[in-house]
């Protein structure tokens, strides 16, 4: 994962001292009750609430009737049978088109790739049949009771067949949203807005924190808005954006370059990359002047590159500094 040294090294710049009010994400109101979980333990949660509040709503994938690789719908089947929760072939294009045409019949279809790294039979699937139904039937007919939940990035031993950080692929396809958590609080909110858009959404689940991150979740109900950015750390001298597992790290940069260089931090979590919160990032740049972006993904056709010629483009003016990215190499 890229490093909080490197992230650190580009805020090392003379300061700007402009000043702006700071825009935060209006959220949905949650239950008072919260309850200590993991992320996968938070998704799992999610995925119950929404089996119990819709009727239609299946859940099925590799392996997902007996909990899952990652444990995320264990006990589901349990609770609500094996016509609800069932496990599929291993056909990625398959299950992903099953979802599609259960969805196009109006109803609610929680699919489950079982790593992001295979993603791609399915990738026809997604970007020519689901993101395009509504389009080209002239909104007669849609599937965006769609979600595809898959786990990415590297944990450290997974080898390149288990450590991909594929979302840029799916940001350039209109008709889909993609959405990256980055805790447990943050994945049951916005996987819980996802099972109920009425777009087909990708979910990307950052298998690193399915126990690294732990969190007190809201107890019920709730969700989390899509394509809303949240301000996670307000700053004045550089915004630092990110999203997913990466937010940790650029959370520790932020605190390095504060202690160390006497540095503050904008840091913005973006939750959603498509649609992604344009509003809010370039409020936060006008106010700093400088922008950084990190992210898992490789650097070269990575979303940090849609950000930083968004940001080029509309703040110009205010730039006190290049815009830089901070990404996974290109290898």
């Amino acid at each position: 994962r890229t490093g909080a040294g490197r992230v650190r090294s580009l805020l090392t710049s003379r300061r700007c001292l402009a000043s702006a009010s700071t825009a935060t994400a209006t959220e949905d109101e949650a239950p008072a009750t919260e309850e200590r979980m993991n992320m996968f333990m938070a998704i799992n949660d999610a995925m119950k609430t929404a089996l119990r509040t819709d009727e239609s709503a299946v859940l099925f994938g590799e392996d997902v009737g007996f909990g899952g690789v990652f444990r995320c719908s264990t006990n589901l089947r349990d609770e609500f049978g094996r016509d609800r929760v069932f496990n599929t072939p291993l056909c990625e294009q398959g299950l992903v088109g099953f979802g599609i045409g259960y969805a196009a019949m109006g109803k609610t279809a929680i699919a489950e790739v079982q790593f992001a790294d295979y993603i791609f039979p399915a990738f026809d699937q997604i970007v020519n049949e689901a993101a395009k139904y509504r389009y080209r039937s002239g909104n007669q007919f849609n599937c965006g009771g769609l979600t595809i939940r898959t786990p990415y990035g590297a944990i450290g031993h997974g080898g390149h067949y288990h450590s991909q950080s594929p979302e840029a692929y799916f940001t350039h396809t209109p008709g889909i949203k993609v959405v990256m958590p980055r805790d447990p609080i943050q994945a049951k909110g916005l996987l819980l807005a996802c099972i109920r858009d009425p777009n087909p959404c990708i979910f990307f689940e950052p298998k690193a924190l399915y126990r690294g991150s732990v969190g007190d979740v809201p107890v019920g109900d709730y969700t989390i808005p899509l394509g809303k950015a949240e301000i996670v750390r307000p700053g004045t001298d550089v915004t630092v954006v990110g999203y997913g597992a990466q937010m940790n790290v650029l959370s520790k940069a932020c605190d390095m370059a504060h202690d160390d260089l006497g540095v503050s931090c904008e840091l913005i979590d973006l939750r959603t990359i498509l649609p992604w919160d344009q509003e809010t990032v370039v409020n936060s740049v006008k106010k700093t002047g400088r922008l950084v972006v990190s992210h898992e993904a490789p650097k070269t056709s990575g979303f940090a590159a849609e950000i930083a010629a968004t940001v080029q483009d509309k703040c110009f003016l205010y730039l006190e500094a290049p815009i830089q990215r901070v990404c996974g190499y290109d290898t």
